[in-house]
């Protein structure tokens, strides 16, 4: 076991049955012109912390640790997108439209893809995910048990959304979850302080949080 120093206490990770979850980092809520610009957000915050998620893929990478990439998407029919999701708000263009990158938040469209930097290898888990947390109607779960994963570190965006619902889901798995605080970010900073702070409280009620460079100095 590593100890890891944390929020709120230190968090002990089992190298051998570790997996970093990174939430999508897509070109649509990273980049201008995808759909958390239509949205009215300023997609700049979130490009902010691509060198950091960057550097922590790295360090999975160079320990030879398990990855998973996520991608909120929906079929080109729109079958898995209820309209409660596709019709909420007023944005300028909503999904399944065509935009800049072409149809917002469709698989296989340039817009769904990773952002560059960030892009998978070959032999890391990419999971297509229709909802917010990514263990609904997907193979997460059974995949992480085939692997015998009991230990999630998190990253990506946003962190109030996404990131959460899915340390949630997880939490409520049985796994010990620990979230990079400076590789995960929202369109609203203060939601991102919120949102960590209710992870973290009553004992880490969902998980542990911590920043990249502690993180770096507990795995040597």
């Amino acid at each position: 076991m590593v100890t890891v120093p944390a929020k709120p206490f230190a968090y002990d990770l089992d190298p051998a049955r570790t997996a970093l979850v990174v939430i999508d980092m897509q070109r649509d809520f990273v980049e201008p012109g995808g759909f958390g610009e239509t949205l009215g957000n300023d997609v700049s915050l979130l490009q902010a912390i691509v060198p950091t998620v960057r550097d922590l893929i790295g360090l999975f990478r160079a320990k030879g640790w398990t990855i998973v990439h996520t991608r909120e998407s929906h079929s080109a029919d729109l079958a898995d997108c209820p309209p409660a999701k596709r019709d909420r708000g007023a944005p300028s263009l909503r999904i399944g439209d065509e935009g800049p990158m072409g149809r917002i938040l469709v698989r296989g469209e340039p817009g769904n893809d990773i952002v560059p930097d960030l892009a998978p290898q070959p032999g890391e888990i990419v999971i297509d995910k229709p909802g917010k947390g990514a263990f609904y109607a997907t193979a997460l779960g059974d995949i992480l048990r085939l692997k015998g994963i009991t230990h999630l570190v998190f990253a990506g965006v946003t962190t109030e959304v996404c990131v959460q619902t899915t340390m949630r889901e997880a939490n409520d798995r049985g796994y010990e979850c620990l979230l990079v605080e400076d590789a995960t970010e929202s369109y609203f900073p203060e939601f991102k302080a919120a949102a960590i702070r209710m992870m973290t409280a009553q004992g880490g009620i969902v998980g542990w949080s911590t920043d990249l460079a502690t993180l770096k100095a507990a795995v040597g």
